[in-house]
């Protein structure tokens, strides 16, 4: 089952295997770890072994709560919800979608049943039931279909910019450009928490496969820059500091500047990752993923760089 999932999400493939019995018995543990931030702002911050499969945080105001992402199934959603639940009593009234990949949304079913607004950008809302498919590859089951397409879709939809009121708590939810062509940035002012989904990970190897790198890399600069001391949650790895957003920027334009001449020169394949890797490795190999996301990062990088990358498109751009 293992190899007709294209991406090689390591702490994807456990969760997507065990998706049917997991969302009927969770796990005694916590796949994840609770980080209170101050003011009453929480990180999640996934234990990367694939039960919950991406990070994600909640914020408790005056009236409700707002949850930004919600785990790759509903069984680590529902521990969110149990652990969100010790601290207060007030409902969830929102949950962010960051992006439309599957280790972020899976879990909205969860929030949906008790009555919380699921909200992303316009785009999130079709390629959560189609794009989403490509990561089982060309032989997914239907039992993996139907998985996709019951996914619970934002029914709160935005272009370029949203503010969610808690009370007299603030919440920006703001479109950036990078990662999937969807991506939400979740700022909460009056606590300088900046929640980017995928746009950031700390020293941990991303996935490329939707991304425009060097939009994206413009994306963490701009964050950084207008937030230099805020505290960012990456959509995987720990909490980490602008400076931390910087450094994974600096990630992308390095790949792609060790990319250039290779792809010019024609280099596909094996030939091109051989001819990357050695330098590649000297500087990121003590970064998380780097075994697993190496080679697909080049590759992904290369098929950007030729311009034959797909990446998804509006619907009123197919």
């Amino acid at each position: 089952m293992r190899k007709t999932i294209c991406l090689p999400l390591f702490f994807l493939l456990f969760s997507v295997a065990s998706y049917a019995q997991t969302t009927t018995a969770p796990p005694a543990s916590l796949p994840f770890t609770i980080k209170p931030l101050g003011n009453n702002v929480y990180a999640a911050i996934d234990d990367a072994k694939g039960a919950a499969g991406s990070n994600s945080g909640f914020v408790i105001g005056d009236d409700g709560v707002a949850v930004i992402d919600t785990f790759v199934n509903p069984a680590a959603a529902k521990q969110l919800l149990a652990e969100i639940q010790k601290l207060t009593k007030l409902p969830v009234k929102f949950v962010i979608n960051t992006h439309y990949h599957l280790d972020h949304v899976a879990g909205n079913g969860v929030f949906e049943e008790t009555g919380a607004v699921i909200i992303g950008h316009r785009n999130i809302r079709g390629w959560i039931h189609t794009e989403n498919l490509k990561f089982f590859g060309k032989d997914i089951k239907p039992e993996q279909k139907a998985m996709v397409e019951g996914l619970v879709a934002p029914n709160l939809i935005y272009d370029s910019v949203i503010e969610l009121y808690l009370g007299s708590r603030r919440i920006v939810v703001r479109y950036y450009p990078g990662h999937t062509g969807g991506d939400s940035v979740v700022t909460i002012p009056d606590a300088q928490v900046v929640f980017c989904g995928d746009l950031f990970w700390r020293k941990t190897l991303p996935n490329l496969i939707d991304g425009t790198t060097d939009k994206w890399a413009a994306t963490d600069a701009k964050l950084a820059a207008e937030a230099p001391k805020a505290t960012f949650i990456p959509g995987h790895g720990d909490v980490g500091n602008a400076a931390d957003v910087q450094e994974f920027g600096g990630y992308l334009n390095d790949l792609r500047a060790m990319m250039v001449q290779p792809v010019k020169d024609g280099l596909m394949g094996d030939a091109l990752t051989n001819a990357v890797m050695p330098g590649f490795k000297q500087k990121y190999g003590s970064w998380n993923f780097f075994d697993y996301f190496a080679k697909r990062n080049i590759l992904d990088m290369a098929k950007e760089l030729r311009g034959d990358k797909q990446i998804p498109k509006p619907a009123e751009q197919q």
